[in-house]
């Protein structure tokens, strides 16, 4: 846990910027400089204080689990499973044997995820304590800023106990009780997870505060818990949760294919902005290519379950000739140079919570209340909707064609869906060396030799 437990991040790096008269609401867009400023001072002003969490959401953006880069889960996890195929043939021990299904626990990209999560857990922690101590800032600002701060650690620690399995659970900056953390038991980490999330929920506001949707709120935090409900096999908690989603005014599901990842559409939840005006988005870039296939391309067991009336293939992806090869790439996001206007990164949209309400629904033999929310996406694609006569297994084989279809690429929707469902065995036609014990990734070694109570190593590394 090196970027945890030896990398001191000062989460007051951004006096500099405050001095240069930029706004806390351009922050999220600045490189932070280093000359510091004693944290306690930090949160005593307001100003300050929203620099050092617009540092938390810069670090989204730039290096982490929901990036689009190929430290994120969206390319990583996609690899991992049938959303992408990786044709680079460089870069062994990173992203190509995460692909292969040969990770080892010096792989750097599972690492880089680890560490980076680790990162943002200590800033998080860091402007938690910070936050807690101050004597300045109101109330309702310390509440806000608490409650996105403990959203975003939560935000990690949901991956990470995904990917990883059991990992280590802090909520201080203490150094000396950081630097001998084990492993916590998997019950008591999702109590602590549940709670913590909990806890987030109500100390965010219902409302924006930016129109962009670019800062977590109350609703956000939802989808979240959702998620972690429906894990925990929680269903009649996750539907509430998503019903109250779908109900909260603001939110409409967006009809029109094409507009479904431009970020004035009012059925994103929760988005990206990019680092400067007008850069194109993460995702828009790692997937593209012109004519030869960069690293990546769409996984083609993935293009052939769309019904070839399904209008997606018009709007999320596009083949590419080559040669006698044609090849497909992701067309979600357009804008792939810097005169981008229209595009932030989403995360979490209203076609998630739809199916989410609808597999809550199901697991609750619901089926004629889940079947409509299944249909929005089908029919918004020209497929037929389908009828409330559906049995139990049937909506739920409808549900996760679905999710298979809209949400790949999108932040390692298909592993997290694929693991839900205890189906990651699935993969094996695909994948060739999938194995049970890939359901997790191996602890990254040089984090256990600093660490010996991190051990043992998951099963099969």
């Amino acid at each position: 846990m090196r970027n945890l437990l030896t990398i001191k991040i000062t989460v007051s790096m951004v006096l500099a910027v405050l001095l240069s008269t930029v706004s806390c609401e351009k922050l999220i867009e600045t490189d932070f400089p280093n000359n510091q400023l004693a944290t306690e001072l930090v949160f005593e002003d307001e100003q300050t204080a929203e620099a050092a969490l617009a540092g938390l959401y810069s670090g989204l953006w730039n290096n982490s689990v929901i990036s689009g880069t190929a430290d994120g889960a969206g390319l990583a996890l996609g690899t991992y499973t049938d959303d992408i195929t990786c044709v680079s043939t460089t870069g062994s021990n990173g992203i190509v044997d995460v692909y292969n299904n040969q990770l080892l626990a010096t792989n750097t990209s599972a690492s880089s995820i680890w560490n980076n999560a680790y990162q943002q857990i200590y800033m998080a922690n860091s402007i938690i304590e910070g936050v807690e101590k101050s004597k300045s800032l109101s109330l309702q600002v310390k509440d806000r800023i608490t409650g996105e701060a403990l959203f975003i650690r939560c935000l990690q620690y949901f991956y990470l106990y995904q990917i990883y399995g059991e990992v280590p659970y802090t909520d201080t900056t203490d150094y000396v009780y950081n630097t001998t953390l084990a492993r916590m038991p998997m019950n008591e980490f999702l109590t602590k997870l549940e709670t913590d999330l909990s806890e987030a929920v109500n100390l965010m506001p219902s409302t924006y505060r930016n129109a962009e949707r670019i800062y977590a709120n109350r609703s956000v935090g939802y989808v979240l818990l959702a998620k972690l409900k429906m894990n925990l096999g929680k269903w009649q908690e996750s539907e509430v949760l998503c019903q109250t989603i779908l109900q909260t005014s603001g939110f409409t599901f967006q009809s029109d294919l094409s507009k479904v990842f431009l970020k004035s559409s009012p059925h994103i939840i929760w988005q990206l902005k990019p680092k400067n005006n007008n850069d194109p988005t993460k995702e828009a870039g790692v997937y593209n290519f012109v004519s030869a296939p960069g690293a990546f391309i769409l996984n083609p067991d993935l293009i052939n379950s769309f019904a070839a009336n399904d209008l997606r293939r018009q709007h999320y992806f596009t083949a590419v000739s080559f040669g006698s090869q044609v090849n497909y790439k992701q067309t979600k996001y357009k804008i792939t140079t810097a005169t981008n206007t229209t595009e932030y990164s989403v995360v979490y949209r209203l076609e998630d919570v739809c199916l989410m309400l609808a597999e809550s629904l199901v697991k609750q033999n619901k089926i004629s209340e889940a079947v409509p929310f299944i249909n929005r996406t089908r029919q918004r694609a020209g497929l037929a909707a389908l009828t409330t006569s559906l049995s139990q297994v049937q909506a739920m084989n409808e549900i996760k064609d679905e999710r298979r279809k809209e949400f790949f690429i999108e932040h390692g929707s298909r592993f997290l869906d694929l693991k839900r469902w205890g189906q990651l065995g699935l993969l094996k036609p695909v994948k060739p060396n999938w194995q049970i014990f890939h359901q997790y990734w191996p602890l990254p070694q040089k984090e256990m030799l600093l660490n010996a109570n991190l051990k043992p190593q998951n099963d099969g590394y």
